[in-house]
């Protein structure tokens, strides 16, 4: 049986270093979330909004569980997706590569995430059934993050040398948390 793998946008913050909510924020005319769901389509995968439904998004969204932050919205993204791998991705990533998508999902591991300055990339990473538990286990914690999911699960680290050769250059896991951010990104562009 082949895996299922369902692409999860982490979008159930407060936005409060942009000052509205990133998902919304446009970028060359497209919101955020359009740039995130659209590497995911390109990559295969069918996408859903992990927090608060949008008005104007054309993404099913799924409530985060309860507890609150990014490992609350993977909870709930394995509640809603029973069974299912998920390739996780904060909303605020636009240039999430498809090509980098697809690799990461072609490999073994638990948790598998690229490492970037030897700290994985935990919101650029796939997260397969077995580690809803650890995931629930980690959100009573109350310092609950996806890293410490994802040390629990003994996580497969792609190293720098395997990830260059996917054509990957580190934009994909590039977060836009300001506006200053996002106005050095749109001249970049």
């Amino acid at each position: 049986m082949p895996e299922t793998v369902v692409g999860v946008i982490l979008a159930g913050g407060r936005s409060t270093r942009m000052g509205r909510d990133k998902a919304l924020v446009s970028l060359d005319g497209r919101p955020l979330v359009a740039w995130v769901a659209g590497a995911l389509a390109d990559a295969g995968l069918d996408a859903v909004l992990a927090g608060p439904p949008r008005q104007g998004i054309d993404i099913p969204s799924i409530p985060d569980a309860p507890g609150g932050g990014p490992v609350a919205g993977l909870v709930g993204a394995f509640q809603a997706h029973p069974g299912a791998s998920l390739f996780v991705v904060g909303v605020d990533q636009p240039l999430l590569r498809a090509g980098t998508v697809r690799a990461i999902a072609g490999l073994e591991g638990e948790v598998v995430a690229p490492l970037h300055a030897r700290i994985p990339q935990v919101t650029c990473a796939l997260y397969r059934p077995r580690a809803e538990a650890v995931a629930r286990r980690v959100l009573t914690t109350g310092r609950a993050s996806l890293r410490a999911v994802a040390t629990a699960c003994a996580p497969t680290l792609v190293e720098e040398a395997v990830w260059r050769q996917w054509g990957e250059d580190g934009r994909s896991w590039e977060s836009i948390d300001t506006p200053r951010e996002l106005r050095a990104l749109q001249r970049r562009m």
